[in-house]
């Protein structure tokens, strides 16, 4: 039970799950009120890890939502990190203001922690809510509009090679998901899918085409018999194609949801093949990684009308468990002194030895080298975000000449962490 403000008691417990529909009500409302199609609410339903997940009450009255699903997230050298996927949180807009968000994050992290999760992580709806709480933006996503009548591509050897058929989404699902999975440990920030979460890719509703067709999937293919059988699946793309017409002619547009590919060559002939849709000129690309390789291909990246906005917000919720729990690029041992007020289990120094095979983190009485709150530790987490960029910012403070950069090598990634999809 916690009192705010003179009069008011709220009631912060777990969600009882034959509750769950005045507590997703509550959420919808607080990010609009505007109603979900039946196949996603169902979707979401089913999803919902009720013990994990909170609601503040008011009589009979649900006033905030918050819920954490347990992921298994891929950190630099390739372990999949238990982490709690901090989601629908949300808070009754007449109960702003009166503590009902710290209490839940204050009880959340505290139920992380007590369930052995060295992180927690979250897409931000207002970014400037979550700083304060210790996430720190870890992420990027590229976005780009593609103006596919005048850009070409530059395709490597062996695109040629790769086929590509047509195929239900729902028929491919178990290949493509496999083409997934396998991908998973070689990019930071990936999610290992658990069971029921393959259902996200397919999900279709028609109120939210704006306009465009029903989900499409082309997967792709290397070798065969030669005689029309496809080989092992390699790649495949989710789209939509959403028609126009203009006083020249044709102006559709292709919609992209998903790509993955095994190798440049499968990645080339997709993209090419969405370059190249009969009746459209402009491709709309939403969240892909920041280093990916079709920038590079593009005939005139002007045209591109590229894009880069926070994705995934990290929180060591365990300093020591989840700097010993990834990789460093180069050789480091570095003495840091952490700030973590609302974590304060976290607060003090800690010695990181570590290099592309291991590391060992210790509480240590040592002179710190570098000095940074856990929002800078989370944002640097992954690898995408140089630690000598936020000692730019005046967010971290080097107190050993030649730390600094050190530790920012050794902390980044040969390929930019990325969040493929949304909780």
């Amino acid at each position: 039970m916690g009192t705010y403000g003179a009069e008011r008691a709220y009631d912060l417990r777990g969600l009882r799950r034959e509750e769950w529909d005045r507590w997703y009500d509550t959420l919808l409302r607080a990010f609009g009120g505007v109603a979900e199609a039946p196949e996603e609410r169902e979707l979401y339903r089913s999803l919902t890890e009720v013990d994990r997940s909170l609601g503040v009450w008011e009589g009979d009255e649900c006033v905030g939502t918050a819920g954490a699903f347990g992921f298994r997230m891929t950190v630099p050298g390739g372990a999949e990190v238990p982490t709690a996927g901090v989601t629908m949180v949300g808070v009754a807009a007449t109960h702003r203001r009166r503590g009902v968000l710290t209490s839940m994050m204050r009880r959340q992290l505290d139920d992380v922690r007590s369930w052995g999760e060295p992180l927690a992580a979250l897409t931000a709806s207002e970014p400037a809510i979550y700083g304060r709480f210790g996430y720190g933006a870890a992420t990027w996503q590229l976005g780009a509009e593609i103006d596919t009548s005048r850009v070409r591509l530059s395709v490597p050897a062996g695109t040629d090679d790769v086929r590509l058929r047509y195929a239900a989404p729902a028929d491919v699902l178990d290949a493509c998901e496999a083409v997934y999975a396998r991908l998973v440990p070689g990019r930071p920030g990936m999610l290992a899918r658990r069971p029921g979460w393959e259902r996200l890719g397919l999900l279709d509703p028609e109120s939210g085409r704006d306009g465009a067709s029903a989900l499409q999937c082309v997967v792709a293919s290397r070798g065969g018999d030669g005689g029309g059988r496809a080989g092992e699946v390699t790649g495949y793309a989710r789209f939509r194609v959403k028609p126009g017409w203009g006083e020249g002619g044709a102006e559709g547009t292709v919609v992209l949801q998903d790509l993955e590919g095994l190798d440049p060559a499968t990645r080339a002939a997709l993209w090419r093949f969405l370059f190249d849709i009969d009746l459209t000129n402009r491709l709309t690309v939403r969240n892909r990684p920041a280093d990916e390789a079709w920038q590079y291909q593009v005939s005139d990246i002007r045209r591109c009308l590229l894009r880069l906005r926070d994705m995934l917000y990290i929180r060591l919720v365990d300093v020591e468990a989840a700097l010993r729990a990834r990789t460093y690029r180069t050789p480091v041992d570095v003495v840091l002194e952490v700030e973590d007020a609302f974590c304060p289990w976290n607060a003090g120094r800690w010695r990181l030895s570590g290099d592309e095979k291991g590391a060992s983190c210790a509480r240590t009485s040592e002179e710190p080298d570098l000095a940074l709150s856990v929002r800078e530790l989370g944002a640097a987490y992954l690898g995408g975000v140089p630690l000598t960029a936020l000692g730019a910012a005046g967010r971290v403070r080097e107190l050993r000449p030649g730390a600094l950069a050190e530790a920012s090598l050794a902390f980044s990634s040969d390929v930019a962490p990325w969040l493929p999809h949304g909780f």
